[in-house]
């Protein structure tokens, strides 16, 4: 279970993007977060993802209650979570081809015997060529920059994704490709999956359910069946 509780959240403790925000996903589940740009929703996301701190709150993960963050987070959990975020150009080292942009964790925890077959594995999962590999990402499309995102954020084979508005800037045939490349992955491992977002029709034709930003305001964890309140803004 991914699970957050009371979550108070920002970047200027005297004005939090978040207060009291409490949302919930079970293992396996697809749960979709709809919300107004500037609500505090990628900001939750990266507390979920063990990315950034919480002013308060509790974040339990497969059982374990989170207390260190980013790198200091331990391995196995922090490994556990894959992220893909909204803009691929800022998530993506420009120095680096892409094959060894989706193989960056593999190396860094010290598995590179692994780099070859989860290559071969990936690059065709996500609707990558074999020649775009050796190129930077100043060298192809954003949404083919997004695909070898995706390709990085399963490459440890994380039991949690976390997807903060992975296809808002693509269009609607790579939309596709992505989601139909997590729900293959999903599928394969039993992952759960956080989808974040604002466009409706998508995220309620992808996920099991929907929770509205209201929803993880109400001094609860949002679950199945859970009723839906209209979007207030988290300011």
């Amino acid at each position: 279970m991914l699970e957050l509780t009371d979550i108070t959240a920002g970047y200027d403790r005297r004005h939090p993007v978040l207060r009291g925000a409490n949302l919930g996903v079970a293992p396996g589940e697809a749960v979709g977060l709809l919300g107004p740009s500037g609500c505090g929703k990628s900001t939750l996301a990266r507390v979920a993802a063990l990315l950034h701190r919480p002013d308060a709150g509790r974040v339990v993960l497969d059982g374990t209650e989170i207390r260190a963050w980013r790198h200091r987070a331990p391995r196995a959990l922090r490994t556990a979570v894959g992220v893909v975020f909204q803009q691929p150009r800022l998530s993506a080292d420009p120095r680096l081809r892409l094959a060894d942009l989706i193989a960056e964790p593999l190396r860094a925890t010290g598995r590179r015997d692994e780099v070859p077959g989860r290559l071969a594995e990936l690059v065709p999962a996500v609707g990558l060529t074999e020649d775009l590999l050796g190129r930077r990402p100043h060298e192809v499309s954003d949404g083919q920059l997004q695909r070898a995102c995706l390709a990085r954020s399963l490459v440890l084979r994380p039991r949690w994704l976390i997807c903060d508005e992975m296809t808002a800037m693509l269009d609607a045939s790579t939309t596709a490709a992505l989601v139909t490349a997590v729900e293959s992955y999903r599928a394969e491992t039993g992952a759960g999956l956080l989808a974040v977002g604002h466009d409706r029709v998508l995220l309620e034709r992808w996920c099991d359910r929907t929770v509205e930003w209201a929803d993880c305001l109400g001094g609860r964890t949002p679950s199945p069946g859970a009723a839906v309140e209209p979007v207030q803004d988290a300011s």
